[in-house]
């Protein structure tokens, strides 16, 4: 144990850097930062296992930042452990800089997830705990690894909280410690203005084990995470209260600690000044880090390696003893696409989407070892339940299944699969109806910015929901969700792919794409009601450039016809009517405008030339075609909400009829 005055010492020094790194860039959070150094020093110092060589080591503690906007506190400590340097920690918030405003996942330095939306970042260690007691279930003693998370008052009160809490007691995930930064202060506000709830209660209401410690007290600190990683049966929360701005000083030279200014901006001035004489730092350099604390980390350093070459020993034993599953621990983290059986997977014809899906998760059950599915209270009828047949649900002390029940909670659900991937390990896939995607767009928006390789399964994906009406009825989700085609990563890719197929067959080759996409998530848009086959002859893998000529179009066509998911079938009836009034025609199946757009000029005019008349039909907003259909062609789509009723008699009522597709496309000509 290392001495407090010491300990002490190296808060203060993650302090001064942390507020530094702030005022240099005049702009940023310092008071979060300055009153949480205590804990992360602690937990930095003297209780996380990771190796300092090896980064992506498989067995690592994990430690989950939620509040992003605490970014200087993380840098700073992460600069005390070699993976910044102080040059770096100068460069905060600026172009180019690896210090960003708010932390983006980056393993190699230490930086397990990208934090910023409030409540996400500690709902990705709850996955993250979920993936690594799955891996235990099957790897034992090498994944012993415990999951740190970090959540402020802010954190607590988003909703999301409740799903990720409700989650974790419920597991009884006992490998997760969360430290909650209870500071009072918020960034406009005092949190007893807009929250009066008895936090304690609340998460041992949801089957947690609660400690309430001074959370600027090294010896409590320590005493805390010894108790939490002593518990067997329950996650653990560390309520630590501690002070906003510790240590800071007005102009004045008064406190001007839990203090809502400093919670987001800059100290200033003479404030600054003082507070870094006040920590003992110099106001001229303050990008030291004290010879005392250099040491501190320079021992930590070499006990990681005693620690690390301890667990490595006890892995090449059990890797000696079971080679098969040591075999199957590297496969599973290599980040590769799973080897399946394509061809050996059978649809019936004329199914619905989500029925062939749940055929083909079916066969992913039996032969990706390392996939955990995830249902909202819907398996039954998203039909993940082709999966869930195949195995068995996760329960509190039994991690041997593969089926996440995440209850009612889209948006817990999807941050929970997006922590398992960040985990590693896992390949998770989790589903709902098309409209409830509405909860979930901030989880896809941080899977697309974190490129993680999480399946997002939509069903229900039109107005042909029928009978439950607008509530159910997705019209504009799916245009919402093809922005993120058109949304560039840093890496220049399309931020995610969304698939919408046409049929059961073109369902086994929309999965085939999704489960060979290891670098961005994917959306997949399943129908409800039944869906024709499409003609005989049609090369369904055609479908992997985006958009194809499906079988039986004629030659020099007279005009073009394009859809995605079950309008296609609408379109190919309607073709007959056309072709009896002599009319040549070319349907096109459409599941992915982004893979499309990124195929050859010379492919994309092969299919949709530049200067025909294409006729666009879409169960959405008809800018969802607008892109592909051009300003030659129109669009037959729906511009309001749906309605309750048989599906079919929305069909006629608002024109999804073979008659109305040869109307339209007779008006065209």
């Amino acid at each position: 144990m290392n001495d407090n005055k010491l300990m002490n010492r190296a808060a203060d020094n993650i302090r001064i850097l942390a507020a530094s790194m702030v005022e240099k860039a005049n702009s940023g959070h310092p008071g979060g930062a300055m009153g949480g150094a205590d804990f992360v020093n602690v937990l930095f110092s003297e209780f996380l296992v990771y190796d300092p060589e090896n980064p992506r080591w498989e067995g690592r503690d994990r430690f989950f930042l939620d509040p992003g906007h605490m970014s200087p506190m993380l840098y700073s400590t992460l600069a005390l452990t070699g993976k910044f340097t102080l040059d770096e920690l100068k460069e905060f918030r600026q172009w180019g800089s690896p210090t960003p405003g708010h932390p983006e996942v980056d393993i190699m330095r230490g930086i397990e997830n990208t934090s910023g939306p409030l409540g996400q970042g500690h709902t990705f260690a709850v996955g993250a705990a979920i993936a690594a007691k799955f891996l235990k279930a099957r790897f034992n003693e090498v994944m012993n690894q415990t999951i740190y998370a970090y959540i402020s008052d802010g954190g607590i009160q988003e909703e999301i909280s409740q799903g990720s809490g409700r989650i974790a007691g419920a597991l009884g995930l006992d490998n997760l410690i969360m430290f909650y930064d209870s500071n009072d202060i918020q960034l406009s506000t005092e949190t007893k203005d807009v929250t009066i709830e008895d936090t304690a209660m609340k998460y041992e209401a949801w089957g947690w084990n609660v400690l309430s410690i001074n959370g600027n007290d090294p010896d409590e600190i320590r005493a805390a995470i010894k108790e939490a990683q002593a518990e067997k049966e329950r996650p653990t929360l560390i309520i630590g209260k501690t002070v906003m701005g510790k240590g800071a000083r007005k102009a004045d030279g008064s406190s001007y600690e839990a203090n809502c200014a400093t919670h987001g901006a800059p100290l200033g001035g003479d404030a600054y000044v003082n507070t870094i004489k006040n920590l003992g730092g110099d106001p001229t350099n303050p990008f030291v880090i004290f010879p005392e604390v250099a040491e501190l980390y320079a021992k930590r350093a070499e006990e990681l390696k005693k620690i690390v070459a301890e667990r490595y020993a006890v892995k090449a034993a059990w890797a000696k003893a079971n080679p098969e599953l040591a075999a199957k621990l590297e496969l599973f983290f290599s980040g590769k696409a799973p080897k399946v059986d394509w061809a050996a997977i059978e649809q019936k014809a004329g199914s619905a989407t989500r029925a062939a899906s749940a055929t083909v998760l079916g066969a992913l059950a039996t032969q990706v070892e390392n996939m955990i599915v995830a249902s909202a209270d819907l398996s039954n009828s998203d039909k993940t339940d082709g999966f869930l047949k195949k195995t068995h649900s996760f329960k509190k002390g039994d991690f041997s299944g593969a089926f996440f029940q995440a209850g009612v909670s889209e948006l817990s659900m999807a941050c929970i699969c997006i922590g398992m991937s960040l985990h590693g390990g896992v390949i998770a896939a989790c589903g709902t109806f098309f409209v409830f995607s509405d909860y979930m767009k901030p989880a896809v928006r941080m899977a697309a910015l974190m490129e993680q390789p999480v399946k997002f399964i939509w069903t229900h994906d039109a107005f042909r929901v029928g009978e439950d009406g607008p509530t159910h009825e997705p019209v504009e989700q799916e245009a919402q969700i093809r922005l993120m085609e058109k949304l560039k990563n840093h890496k220049g890719h399309n931020s995610m792919l969304v698939l919408r197929p046409a049929d059961a067959e073109e369902t086994t080759i929309a999965w085939k794409l999704a489960m060979e996409n290891m670098s961005t998530p994917t959306g997949l848009i399943f129908s409800r009601q039944n869906i024709a086959n499409l003609p005989e002859g049609t090369d369904y893998e055609q479908a992997a450039k985006g958009a194809y000529i499906v079988a039986g179009s004629d030659e020099n066509p007279d005009v073009v016809l394009v859809a995605s998911g079950s309008e296609v079938s609408t379109l190919v009836a309607g073709t007959e009517l056309l072709r009896k009034d002599g009319v040549k025609v070319r349907i096109v199946s459409a599941p992915s405008e982004g893979l499309f757009r990124n195929q050859s000029k010379e492919y994309q005019e092969s299919v949709l030339p530049a200067n025909a008349k294409i006729f666009g039909l879409t169960a959405g907003l008809p800018v969802t075609l607008q892109g592909l259909v051009g300003c030659h062609g129109k669009v037959w789509g729906l511009e309001s909400f749906g309605f309750s009723a048989p599906y079919k008699v929305l069909d006629e009522k608002l024109g999804f009829t073979a008659e109305n597709v040869y109307n339209q496309v007779k008006a065209m000509l």
